[in-house]
């Protein structure tokens, strides 16, 4: 199965991701502290990783419109 070109490079993701791989969840819940050594890898709760927004610059206003 190919890879989508919008997933392809570290930097290249746009968007939140719902769906993470087993080992990323885990990784996640860890985080989060919500999850235990011995606990089952199987039906793990979903963890959505949010995008990290960025403030635009604001664009300086200047005199020259008159």
């Amino acid at each position: 199965m190919s890879v989508d070109k919008s997933l392809k490079g570290g930097g290249r993701l746009a968007r939140s991701r719902n769906v993470l791989k087993r080992a990323e969840r885990i990784e996640k819940l860890k985080e989060l502290d919500r999850w235990v050594d011995n606990q089952s890898p199987y039906g793990l709760p979903k963890v959505r990783i949010l995008k990290v927004a960025t403030g635009k610059k604001k664009k300086k206003k200047t005199d020259d419109d008159d």
